[in-house]
C-alpha cells in the first residue's frame, strides 16, 4: 500500500516520534510511506529510512493557505497514488479531507475508480466546535485512550464501530529497562519533560518542588523540552516563579533533547503535571519502559496508563500539595518505587510497545482498505425494491468482503433484512417527518454517520440523489437523467429505451465495473412465516392436496387504472370454483372492506386474506398458490421470486419496463389501445383494463395449471 500522513510538522513531541515510528515500519514492511509536513528535526530521520517527505504549509490557518494546500495535497495523492491518507492534526485534515475529495472527482471524470480511504487519529481532547469535526470524519478515527474515545463519541457523534483504540507505543529497545537508584543520599534529579506551555502544568509542578525541597534538599529539577515561539512570555513567567520560590541553584533547563532515553536513565523522578484533558501522555509509557518512577496528575488517558499504587501515584491537577507529598513518599520509599517500576515496564511490555502500535495500525490501514462500505438506495415503491434484489446479489459477489447497507422503505424492511447479501438496512420513514427538509436533514445526519464509501443510487430521483451528496460518501453512483444528477460523481446518460427494471440497473453497474449476469429474483421466507399461511389455510378447511389459486383484487392506492374490474375477479372465482379450486384472495384492508360488499364474489365462498398478511407471509401464501392473479403491482415480482405461475394483468403501463423477465409459467394479458401505454394513475372508462375478460384469465389459469402438472 501507498500511505500518506499528514501533521503540522515534525520536530518533537509524541504525535511526531509516533509519526515517524509509523513511516519506517512501513518501509520495513514493504509499503510505501510518504509524509507531508512543515519540516523539523525529524525529517533526516525519515529520509533516512527511505520515507518519501513534501515540506509544505500545512499547518497554517489562514483560509487562502488552506485552500492553495488542498490543490497541492490532491496533486500528491495523484502522483503517489495513495491508497490510506491519515491525518493526525485537524488543520492537516482539513486540508487533506478536501484535497482527498478533489482527487476522487478527478479520477471519476477520467472514469477511474481509486479507492483510497481517509482516516484521522485524535491525539488531543478536542474542544466541541466546527473546526474539530473533521477529526471524527475519518472513515475509522483512531483514539489513543479510552477517554478520547468516548469524547468523540459523546460530543462528535462517532459511532463506536468506527473508533479503533491505538494507544501509542515506545521502542523497548531504545527504552530498556533499569532498576531505580535506591540509594539516594548523595542526591537525586527529578525531572519533567515536555514542550514548554500553560497545559503541561510547569507552574504547578514547581510549586511542589519547592516544598520538596525542604524536605530533601540534595535534589536537582530537569526541565526538559522546548519553549515554542508564541510562548516565550510563558518561559519569562517561569523564569520569574522559579526566583520568587529560590529554586534557582536546584533548576537546569535542557530545551530540545534528542536522547530521551539517555536522559530518562539519570532521573530518579519523572513528573507529569498536565492541567487539561492529557490525550495520553507518550513520555509516561517511556518513563515505564525505562524504570523511572512516575508521579502523574489524573487526567485524560494518563488512567490509561497509570493504576495509582499499582504502577505510579496519580494526584488530582492543579494540587501542588499532593503533586509534593507523591514525589518525597517515592523519593524516600525506594522499595515502593522499585515496586511501581517493575510493574509499569510489565504493562508497557504488554499494552504500549512500539511493535503493538504499528502492528495495530497496519491493521486499520488494511480494514479500511479491504472493508469497503456500501449504501445501496432503493426505498419504493415496494414491488421495485423486490426487482432491486438481483442487483443486490450481484453487488455482494463483486465486493464478498463488504459490508453492504441498503436504504429502503419501511414496507421493504423487512424482505432486505432477511437477504443473506446485506448487513444493515436504514429505513426512510417518510412518514416521520413534517417536510422534505427535515427528512433530508435527519437521514443525511444518519448516513455521514455510516462514512459509507460507496453509494449505489437504484431509486435515481430528486430526493435519493440529495441523500446520496448528503451522504457525504466519496463515490455516488446513479443514472444522469436531470433529477439533481450533477450531485452524482459517477453517472451514466440515462436513455428511453424500453427495458426491463433489472435489465436497467444493471446497465448502471455493469457501465461502473460491476459485473451483473444472474437476473433472477428470490425471497427468503421464514419457517414462521410458512406455518403461519398453514394454519390460515388448515382453519379454512384446505387440504393439502386442494388446489389454490391466488388474486390479488388490488393495486397501488395511486394507480386505480391498474385494476382489473371487482366483478370480473367475482366471476372468475366463480367459475374456478365451479372446477373444484379454492379462491383465496389477497390485497389491502381496503380492498377487504370492498371484497365484503361483493355479494357475487361471495358466492364462491373465497378465503380473503386481504390485509391480513406481512409482506413475507404474503410472499409465503403466493408459494402455496399454484397459479397467481395479479395487475403490475408487487405481488406481480413477489410471485415471479418464489417461482409461482402467474397471470400478469398489465393496462397503463408497459410489461416491458415492469416485467423482469420472461418465463414459461408467466401469462402477461396486455391489451394494445390507441392512448396507451399512458402512465396516467386514473382514467375516465379504465378501458385498457375493461378489455380483459374473465374468459382469457380463466384460460391463462388452465393453461398454467396444466403445465404445472406436467412438469
Amino acid at each position: 500500500m501507498n500511505i500518506l500522513q499528514i501533521l503540522p510538522q515534525l520536530n518533537e513531541g509524541g504525535v511526531e516520534r509516533g509519526t515517524v515510528d509509523i513511516a519506517k515500519f512501513l518501509v520495513q514492511k514493504g509499503h510505501r510511506a510518504i509524509v507531508i509536513s512543515r519540516g523539523g528535526r525529524l525529517v533526516k530521520e525519515l529520509k533516512e529510512n527511505d520515507v518519501v517527505h513534501y515540506s509544505l504549509s500545512v499547518h497554517e490557518k489562514s483560509i487562502f493557505t488552506i485552500i492553495r494546500m488542498i490543490f497541492k495535497v490532491a496533486k500528491i495523492l495523484e502522483k503517489e497514488k495513495v491508497d490510506i491518507i491519515h491525518a493526525r492534526s485537524r488543520v492537516p485534515a482539513w486540508i487533506a479531507y478536501f484535497a482527498h475529495r478533489l482527487y476522487l472527482n478527478r479520477c471519476a471524470k477520467r472514469g477511474i475508480f481509486s479507492w483510497s480511504v481517509f482516516i484521522t487519529t485524535c491525539h488531543g481532547y478536542y474542544k466541541k466546535h466546527f473546526f474539530s469535526q473533521i477529526m471524527g470524519l475519518g472513515k475509522f478515527v483512531i483514539v489513543i485512550s479510552t477517554v478520547i474515545g468516548k469524547h468523540m463519541r459523546e460530543n462528535f457523534g462517532v459511532p463506536f464501530y468506527r473508533l479503533r483504540f491505538i494507544p501509542r507505543g515506545v521502542d523497548l529497545n531504545v527504552f530498556k529497562y533499569k532498576e531505580p537508584r535506591m540509594d539516594l543520599k548523595d542526591g537525586c534529579r527529578v525531572g519533567i519533560i515536555g514542550r514548554i506551555t500553560p497545559i503541561k502544568g510547569h507552574m504547578i509542578f514547581l510549586r511542589a518542588m519547592a516544598k520538596v525541597v525542604r524536605v530533601i534538599p540534595k535534589v536537582k529539577i530537569i526541565i526538559a523540552g522546548e519553549v515554542p515561539p508564541e510562548k516565550k512570555g510563558y518561559k519569562k513567567e517561569l523564569d520569574l516563579l522559579i526566583r520568587q520560590l529560590g529554586l534557582e541553584p536546584y533548576i537546569e533547563f535542557l530545551g530540545h533533547v534528542d536522547n530521551v532515553a539517555e536522559l530518562l536513565h539519570s532521573l530518579d523522578l519523572l513528573v507529569l503535571a498536565t492541567t487539561t484533558q492529557e490525550a495520553f501522555g507518550r513520555v509516561i509509557i517511556e518513563a515505564g519502559a525505562s524504570g523511572v518512577p512516575i508521579v502523574a496528575t489524573q487526567v485524560g488517558g494518563v488512567v490509561d496508563i497509570i493504576q495509582d499504587g499499582i504502577n505510579g501515584r496519580l494526584v488530582p491537577p492543579h494540587n501542588p500539595q499532593e503533586m509534593s507529598d507523591a514525589i518525597i513518599e517515592l523519593l524516600k520509599d525506594r522499595n515502593l518505587a522499585k515496586d511501581f517500576s517493575k510493574k509499569n515496564r510489565e504493562i508497557v511490555e504488554k499494552k504500549f510497545s512500539l511493535e503493538k502500535m504499528v502492528k495495530d495500525t497496519l491493521t486499520v490501514y488494511k480494514e479500511a482498505k479491504e472493508v469497503i462500505r456500501i449504501l445501496i438506495i432503493k426505498y419504493s415503491a415496494l414491488g421495485d425494491v423486490v426487482l432491486a434484489i438481483p442487483s443486490i446479489r450481484e453487488i455482494r459477489k463483486n465486493f464478498p468482503s463488504a459490508h453492504i447497507t441498503v436504504l429502503t422503505g419501511k414496507s421493504a424492511r423487512e424482505i432486505i433484512a432477511r437477504l443473506p447479501y446485506v448487513n444493515d438496512v436504514i429505513v426512510l420513514d417518510k412518514m416521520l417527518y413534517p417536510n422534505k427538509f427535515k427528512l433530508l436533514k435527519e437521514m443525511g445526519r444518519i448516513l455521514r454517520e455510516n462514512t459509507f464509501d460507496l453509494v449505489i443510487d437504484l431509486q435515481n430521483n430528486r430526493t435519493s440523489h440529495l441523500l446520496s451528496y448528503l451522504s457525504l460518501s466519496p463515490r455516488r453512483i446513479g443514472y444522469d437523467n436531470g433529477k439533481f444528477s450533477f450531485l452524482l460523481n459517477y453517472r451514466m446518460k440515462d436513455t428511453e429505451e424500453k427495458i426491463s427494471p433489472i435489465e436497467h440497473q444493471f446497465r448502471l453497474l455493469n457501465n461502473f465495473g460491476i459485473k451483473c449476469e444472474d437476473r433472477s429474483l428470490e425471497l427468503v421466507i421464514g419457517k414462521e412465516d410458512e406455518e403461519f399461511i398453514e394454519e390460515i389455510l388448515k382453519q379454512n378447511w384446505v387440504s393439502p392436496a386442494q388446489i389454490l389459486v391466488g388474486m390479488n383484487v388490488g393495486s397501488s392506492s395511486r394507480w386505480f387504472s391498474k385494476r382489473w374490474p371487482l366483478e370480473r375477479f367475482a366471476y372468475l372465482a366463480e367459475e374456478l370454483s365451479l372446477k373444484g379450486i379454492r379462491v383465496i384472495l389477497t390485497g389491502t384492508e381496503e380492498d377487504r372492506e370492498e371484497v365484503k360488499r361483493n355479494q357475487i364474489l361471495l358466492r364462491s365462498r373465497p378465503i380473503n386474506l386481504c390485509g391480513k398478511t406481512t409482506l413475507s407471509q404474503l410472499a409465503a401464501l403466493i408459494k402455496r398458490c399454484a397459479v397467481y392473479i395479479t395487475a403490475d403491482s408487487c405481488p406481480l415480482h413477489l410471485a415471479m421470486a418464489v417461482d409461482t405461475p402467474t397471470i400478469a394483468l398489465f393496462g397503463p403501463t408497459d410489461p416491458r419496463r415492469h416485467i423482469a423477465y420472461s418465463k414459461d409459467n408467466v401469462i402477461i394479458i396486455h391489451k394494445k389501445i390507441f392512448c396507451g401505454p399512458c402512465y396516467r394513475p386514473t382514467c375516465k372508462d379504465y378501458e385498457c383494463m375493461r378489455r380483459i375478460t374473465v374468459q382469457e384469465v380463466l384460460d391463462g389459469v388452465t393453461r398454467l395449471l396444466r403445465l404445472k402438472k406436467s412438469n
